[in-house]
């Protein structure tokens, strides 16, 4: 897959897991859509790392589970990070 690929990928991911989880996390809609990059690298480390499966084809069921599950890490984390402090 190439690198626009990893981009569209990314966003979608992003876009998905911010509909999953929603809530107060910082930054926004274009941060989360940047985190969904973010995520869909980390997913596809964590799944060849793992699993023995990495995202190598942009149509395939695992590529988008684990695009999808390393951005919601991702933005869990951020989440986590930015939380304001009560």
């Amino acid at each position: 897959m190439g690198f626009l690929g990893w981009i569209v990928l990314g966003l979608i991911a992003g876009a998905i897991a911010k509909a999953i989880k929603p809530g107060e996390q910082g930054g926004g809609w274009l941060v989360t859509l940047l985190l969904g990059v973010v995520g869909a690298i980390v997913g596809g480390w964590i799944g060849s790392a793992v699993f023995g499966v990495g995202i190598n084809e942009f149509w395939s069921l695992s590529t988008w589970l684990l695009a999808i599950g390393g951005a919601l890490v991702v933005l869990i984390i951020w989440g986590l990070l930015t939380r304001k402090r009560a």
